[in-house]
């Protein structure tokens, strides 16, 4: 369905930083909210995979993926444990929780008249994970890429109080998506001003940990800053 995202090797990413980073990490009965939960099969494939007792609560507007991830949270009796509004979470009274976890919109374009305008960052493409990183949640997961402006979110987030607590980095190809020649064309200009870090069809896509924990003796953000600029 093309309305629906569809990027089975990000998705698996998410899961994957998912079940490392936040939910082995939890304990009896701690929230999670997610943005932007699409299908919900990330989500869904970690808690088949873990013990969890908590709720994760997310927000999806995309109605048609709203409906796959409901029908499939059925099948497998997880509604106790995993719901999904068809709502915008900026726009809600934002549940408290102990984590916020994303794979938020990261595509760089002029506006959002690409293959698929939800997926759209904003110009430089961390204008949504940036929005989430303002939201104040102690914990947070956010999926960062590296043609989208990595260091403005990095500097946001040390303004906002977060340090890196942990991140895994997959190279990616170029997909359907970011190969759209309005993106692809607004990528590369925003290469020649430092904005955007790839080399030929590659790019960079971190699941970042970031914790505002004002004792912590861990910052992994120099670390990071580091891979993320280095194609």
């Amino acid at each position: 369905m093309k309305d629906i995202f569809f990027c089975p090797e990000e998705s698996n990413f998410y899961s994957n930083c998912l079940d490392t980073f936040v939910i082995r990490n939890c304990k009896s009965y701690e929230s999670i909210v997610e943005f932007g939960s699409g299908d919900g099969s990330p989500v869904i494939n970690s808690l088949l995979k873990n013990k969890f007792d908590g709720v994760i609560q997310g927000f999806e507007l995309n109605t048609s993926a709203w409906k796959v991830a409901n029908s499939t949270i059925d099948e497998y009796n997880l509604t106790n444990k995993y719901i999904i509004h068809n709502s915008c979470l900026f726009n809600s009274s934002q549940p408290d929780a102990e984590y916020l976890v994303a794979n938020p919109p990261y595509l760089p374009a002029p506006d959002n008249d690409i293959y698929m305008p939800l997926l759209f960052g904003g110009i430089d493409g961390a204008t949504v994970t940036n929005d989430l990183l303002s939201l104040g949640y102690e914990n947070v997961l956010v999926l960062i890429s590296s043609f989208s402006n990595p260091t403005s979110t990095l500097n946001l987030a040390k303004e906002n109080g977060y340090s890196v607590q942990n991140f895994m980095v997959l190279p990616l190809q170029f997909g359907y998506y970011s190969s759209d020649p309005k993106v692809k064309n607004h990528i590369e200009e925003l290469r020649k001003n430092n904005m955007a870090f790839y080399s030929g069809d590659y790019y960079f896509l971190a699941g970042v940990l970031f914790n505002k924990c004002q004792d912590s003796v861990v910052d992994l953000s120099n670390q990071l800053a580091q891979v993320m600029t280095s194609l």
